[in-house]
């Protein structure tokens, strides 16, 4: 794994070559209680797997803008609670609260609907072979890619958990938490700085709800006040979409420039102070940002390339959270709302 110490333009060029050397090293499967994940997994059992989630997802963002980023969200609050098993899928049942009920996922977390549609699609074509969990990841990264965003090899073989945790879900990184708290829960996970950073970089498309946004604009850190931070003239345009009393639902572009588009805008915004949840602005303007994320910012703010190339391998990084594999623990749901 890349250092966080690292210089930004060192980090990015290793990212890079990282992702070439796992893309030369994930050329064979092994299958069982210690199988490791690879690219080539489902070539023998189901070679179109890839493409039919791929057109799943282009006939749903004709009538979604969103669903993309949408997606890729779920693939990140699937992956930072018990690993990338396709808990966060699973209904509630008696004993079993769902993941998706927890104030992180509540009203928020969406796209269900579209992984139910790839899964119907699979399950025609290759019966009881493709995980939702292997879903999530590969629709995540064509998400990003049609977007406009880098792609990378996406490794699978993952099992789906029988279980959820809801009370794992409660810890997911929030809009709210300062850097200290951010960096700490991704260090749980053996994710750095440079995680961090760029898997952070995912709110460069995609929507918010005022009611993640009214504290800063009105009453940060219980003082009545505005965010310090944050930009005036983007201030006063948030408090218009955002009023006092308003609708706490009500959507907002986390990138106001290029709302639908995967790019680097992310971090050229955080540079003049207008990220617009806290979490963004925290990796550039928190006192403890100079000297581990404040630089990583500046370098994905001035390359697009060194950002696309260590989102990729984030991605990755990401994805290799607690593999599920041993099939005495998991299994291949075929509704991914509900275990077999």
């Amino acid at each position: 794994m890349v250092s966080s110490s690292s210089s930004p333009s060192a980090t990015a060029a290793a990212a890079a070559a990282v992702v070439l050397a796992v893309a030369l090293m994930t050329t064979t499967c092994f299958h069982g209680a210690t199988a490791q994940l690879c690219e080539d997994y489902y070539d023998s059992t189901c070679p179109d797997a890839y493409d039919i989630v791929n057109q799943v997802l282009v006939d749903a963002v004709q009538s979604d803008t969103r669903i993309f980023a949408s997606l890729i969200r779920l693939h990140f609050h699937d992956c930072f609670v018990q690993g990338c098993d396709a808990s966060l899928l699973l209904d509630s049942v008696p004993g079993m609260p769902s993941e998706k009920t927890s104030a992180p996922n509540n009203g928020s977390a969406r796209g269900f609907g579209v992984v139910d549609a790839a899964k119907a699609a699979l399950e025609s074509a290759c019966p009881g072979v493709v995980s939702c969990a292997d879903i999530l990841a590969i629709a995540a990264e064509i998400s990003v890619e049609l977007s406009g965003g880098p792609s990378w090899g996406v490794l699978l073989g993952r099992l789906d958990s029988k279980t959820s945790d809801f009370n794992g879900s409660l810890d997911l990184p929030e809009p709210t938490d300062n850097l200290t708290i951010l960096q700490q829960k991704f260090s749980n996970l053996s994710l750095n700085d440079v995680d961090l950073v760029a898997l952070s970089g995912g709110h460069t498309f995609g929507r918010v709800q005022c009611k993640f946004i009214t504290d800063r604009l009105y009453n940060f850190s219980g003082t009545n006040m505005p965010d310090p931070t944050l930009d005036a003239s983007y201030r006063a345009f948030l408090t218009q979409r955002c009023p006092r009393n308003g609708d706490p639902t009500a959507l907002n572009d986390l990138d106001p420039t290029t709302p639908d588009t995967f790019d680097n805008n992310y971090y050229t915004n955080i540079e003049v102070n207008r990220g617009i949840l806290n979490s963004d602005q925290e990796l550039k303007s928190s006192p403890l940002a100079q000297g581990t994320t404040a630089p990583i910012v500046d370098q994905f703010a001035a390359s697009q390339d060194d950002f696309f190339a260590s989102f990729a391998q984030s991605m990755i990084n990401m994805g290799n959270i607690k593999p599920l594999t041993d099939p005495s623990r998991g299994e291949v749901r075929t509704n991914c709302r509900r275990v077999n």
